[in-house]
């Protein structure tokens, strides 16, 4: 990875201020971007590297990803990996289908479905232009599941893996790949927000729903992360990575 250049969304915490680290540590230069201070994340990565960038970004709003991708490009020359990371989830109400509020549902969507198109067609102008890229989408074991009381949640992921097939077909023929990991519940802050009080007993339950039992840890997803932005899997394009423990056999 050393010199590539990998935006990650969503990186002021939790998994993609992780992914944003160690992609740093493996010689990348980093653009970490979020709604939110991505001033943590900096601190971080200022002990490994100068080499990278910090911005504000709204994924629903197209120009907020434009100016994501002009900065890049400006900085650094290219984009070579885009890590789709950003979602709605910790802040979202669990409730049955029919009682889930109009308002959150479409944030749902909307952040987490039409930020993950806006920033891939804000990259691939420049993806082409340079004949390559790697896209990276960051589903949910919900996808394929199907999550009791979080259809929002639920139904966006499983949009996106639709969404990371579509644009894989039509970008091939630019030599850029765009693929989709679905982990299951990992342990970070978000997660813990939407179980609320009782998180270590819901740990607890989902690890035992699986062949591996135990709780997935944000150390536990990098590896997939970094095999999809590398060389390694330069002919692996369209492909969701279930990275559950065995919670779903494909």
């Amino acid at each position: 990875m050393k010199n590539k250049v990998v935006i990650v969304t969503g990186a002021a915490r939790g998994l993609g201020q992780k992914y944003s680290c160690e992609f740093a540590k493996a010689g990348a230069k980093v653009v970490f971007a979020d709604i939110n201070s991505c001033n943590d994340t900096e601190e971080k990565i200022k002990e490994v590297t100068s080499e990278f960038l910090n911005l504000t970004l709204d994924v629903i709003d197209f120009s907020s990803c434009q100016n994501l991708a002009e900065k890049t490009k400006e900085k650094f020359g290219r984009i070579d990996v885009l890590i789709n990371n950003a979602a709605l989830y910790g802040g979202l109400k669990s409730s049955r289908f029919e009682d889930i509020d109009s308002k959150q549902w479409d944030e749902a969507m909307n952040v987490n479905v039409k930020g993950v198109w806006n920033c891939c067609r804000a990259v691939v102008p420049i993806m082409r232009e340079q004949k390559g890229g790697s896209i990276i989408n960051i589903s949910s074991l919900a996808a394929l599941y199907g999550m009791p009381y979080a259809a929002d949640y639920s139904a966006s992921k499983a949009a996106v893996l639709g969404l990371t097939r579509v644009i894989a077909r039509e970008v091939g023929k630019d030599g850029i790949r765009v693929n989709s990991v679905a982990p299951s519940m990992v342990k970070t802050e978000s997660a813990a927000e939407f179980l609320g009080e009782k998180s270590e007993k819901g740990f607890e339950v989902i690890s035992k729903g699986q062949i591996l039992q135990k709780t997935l840890e944000v150390d536990d997803i990098y590896g997939t992360i970094l095999y999809l932005a590398s060389d390694q899997s330069e002919f692996v394009t369209g492909q969701t990575i279930m990275v559950d423990g065995g919670s779903v056999l494909l």
